[in-house]
């Protein structure tokens, strides 16, 4: 998080500038009193947002939970024209989860696996109590849900979305409801696990307008919340300007 006291760092978040600014802001800290001198951290951390023209914006994380099964309220079901099941991914497979992972998040900035290799995706999807769930609309891929067991009976919701053009049909209120109902019985596949007794999420204002209240309308309560600067976020798409408007020639 960036530090928001006296000196350089506060006064440089918000002009525009790039890296003239992040340059001035580093010579001005070099000659300044140990005291008040900016830490290489700060200036790394405020780097990549300057260089692509200094701009933050604030952002801002909610974590939710249930602590009993009781707390799940299901959605109403589908009706059976709209042709939605949902399966568990057996066979892990980094490259199925990295296409769920890029077509779901590409344009609510999700970046922190972009950079994965092979074998780090071989490694998360095969942890035990890791499941993902996938959503399909007439055998197609409409979305998915990453579980992961943690220790004492807690299962995080790593991942959970729909792909764009499957939104605001309610399919994601009905996988969300499948998803946690899975996390609450994670123990009955995973025999060498203690029943669950909390499950948890969060998400952040990057995540969509709508991402807070879907959880909490299934249930869950929001337990923390923090705020912190960042970059302004760059929704990489599933591949390079896939959301940039269209030209025609």
């Amino acid at each position: 998080m960036l530090r928001q006291g006296t000196g350089p760092v506060q006064s440089a978040i918000w002009p525009p500038g790039g890296f003239v600014r992040w340059l001035h802001v580093f010579t001005v800290s070099a000659l300044s009193p140990p005291a008040s001198r900016v830490t290489w951290a700060d200036l790394c951390s405020l780097a990549p947002a300057w260089l692509a023209g200094g701009m933050t914006t604030t952002v801002t994380t909610w974590y939710l939970e249930q602590t009993s099964p009781a707390d799940l309220v299901v959605a109403r079901p589908l009706s059976a024209e709209a042709d939605v099941l949902v399966g568990r991914a057996t066979v892990p497979s980094p490259e199925f989860s990295r296409f769920l992972y890029t077509s779901v998040g590409g344009d609510n900035a999700w970046t922190d696996r972009l950079s994965w290799t092979y074998a780090q995706w071989q490694e998360a999807l095969g942890q035990p109590g890791t499941e993902t769930w996938v959503a399909y609309e007439k055998g197609t891929p409409a979305g998915y849900i990453e579980l992961a067991g943690q220790a004492d009976g807690v299962v995080e919701i790593s991942y959970f979305g729909l792909l764009p053009a499957f939104r605001g049909r309610r399919i994601g209120g009905r996988l969300l409801s499948f998803g946690v109902e899975r996390a609450w019985d994670l123990a009955e596949r995973w025999p060498q696990r203690v029943p669950t007794k909390r499950v948890w999420v969060h998400t952040c204002s990057k995540d969509g307008e709508h991402a807070l209240g879907t959880y909490e309308r299934r249930g869950f309560r929001i337990y923390r919340t923090e705020a912190e600067e960042e970059a302004e976020p760059v929704n990489p798409g599933p591949w390079p300007g896939a959301y940039e408007p269209a030209t025609h020639a």
